[in-house]
């Protein structure tokens, strides 16, 4: 590929060779479609890692980390990985860094206290997903997760006026559905548990997670739309509201015991692995979700559901019964129908409605007619992104 890429290669390749130009669009898809599949292998990994590693450090035996100071040292990492992007895209020009901080975060105060309630939201949804893995199993929780697909898509309808198709409310429905038969199966008991957990508990968490998700991403995209500021930027900033409001969720909650036993206590390297995927997961997934559609997202996060139970079976000693499998089927097959674009989701009807009326093959491309334009799956929409990473729902509009 570099060398049909590079000028000198085709002056010597003598009568019949083809031109770099000539090998460009078809270079440019096959490259597209190797970054589809490193964006999709990426959000698997990411969403299945992050609650997978949570649920193993929790669940270690020995002391256990205060989650609150994991928080904290995310937001921190987070925060200071941002500044040095800053500051490489500043050509490592410290007085140009400092000036642009200084008029970004300080003259343009307005935009940056803007930040400051989705910040507090998502510092208490990090803090809720702790509570929330360490009394539930991967798995269910994966699932039971995917709730925030509906909280954000009630938001969106509520806050921005948006509209959805009769595909997305039935999908809605279906997710619906298909979380409350994974909940009714862990209420029933299915399988052992350590005595430490709290079903209820964690239901209760991963709902309130939801809704603080689905709220301070479309609560974020209302207050910042139009906005100039780089994604960088927002994550620091972002990332300063979150260590200090992270530093007061830590003195309410476990303030006496952390002064008492010291901030890093029980921290292992397992922690410091949760903490790292948490800090620079979602960086590097605004990274690569760009080159994803939403049908890929809608696909990963099928996949991730996946991954979580299989390695559930294997790590923790999960068992799936009829009734899990058939709640997740639901749920899977909710996130890919949700994800659907409007014109995919209108095809699919009309083709349907034609195949029932007037049988199939009724539409049919005339000879010598070019094939009519592929439907885009890329949209804007935040109504059709709310699977998306937490840490990208942070930047829209950016």
């Amino acid at each position: 590929m570099a060398a049909a890429g590079s000028g000198g290669s085709t002056a010597a390749a003598g009568p019949g060779a083809v031109s770099a130009g000539a090998l460009e669009p078809g270079t440019a898809s096959a490259a597209h479609r190797r970054l589809k599949y490193i964006s999709l292998a990426v959000l698997v990994v990411q969403n299945a890692s992050l609650i997978l590693s949570i649920r193993y450090a929790r669940t270690l035996p020995g002391d256990r980390f205060f989650a609150t100071t994991a928080v904290v040292m995310a937001e921190v990492l987070k925060g200071l990985t941002c500044l040095l992007l800053l500051f490489a895209q500043k050509r490592g020009n410290v007085k140009h860094l400092a000036l642009f901080l200084h008029e970004a975060v300080l003259v343009q105060y307005v935009d940056t206290l803007k930040l400051a309630v989705p910040s507090l939201i998502y510092t208490l949804q990090n803090n809720l997903q702790y509570v929330a893995i360490s009394n539930l199993p991967a798995a269910t929780f994966q699932v039971t997760y995917q709730l925030k697909i509906l909280t954000t898509a009630l938001f969106s309808v509520l806050m921005l006026n948006r509209s959805l198709s009769r595909l997305q409310w039935a999908s809605l429905l279906l997710l619906f559905t298909g979380v409350a038969i994974v909940q009714a199966q862990q209420a029933g008991g299915g399988g052992p548990r350590p005595l430490d957990q709290n079903p209820g508990a964690g239901l209760a968490a991963v709902v309130a997670s939801c809704l603080s998700s689905g709220f301070a991403g479309v609560y974020f995209e209302k207050i910042l739309k139009g906005s100039s500021g780089s994604v960088w930027l927002r994550n620091l900033q972002l990332g300063l509201f979150g260590t200090a409001l992270g530093l007061v969720g830590l003195w309410w909650a476990e303030g006496t015991a952390v002064a008492r036993r010291g901030f890093f206590f029980g921290y292992t390297p397992a922690v410091w692995g949760v903490v790292l995927n948490q800090a620079f997961g979602g960086l590097l997934v605004a990274v690569v979700v760009k080159y994803a559609d939403n049908i890929l997202k809608g696909f990963a996060t099928s996949l991730s559901i996946l991954l979580s139970t299989v390695a559930s079976i294997r790590l923790f000693g999960f068992h799936v019964d009829p009734l899990f499998a058939l709640g997740a089927g639901l749920v899977i097959g909710a996130v890919y129908l949700y994800s659907l674009p409007r014109g995919a989701a209108k095809a699919i009807a009309s083709t349907s409605a034609s195949t029932s009326t007037s049988g199939p093959c009724t539409h049919q491309q005339p000879p010598g007619q070019p094939p009519p334009p592929k439907l885009s799956s890329h949209r804007g929409d935040l109504s059709t992104e709310p699977f998306l990473p937490k840490l990208l729902t942070k930047v829209k509009g950016s």
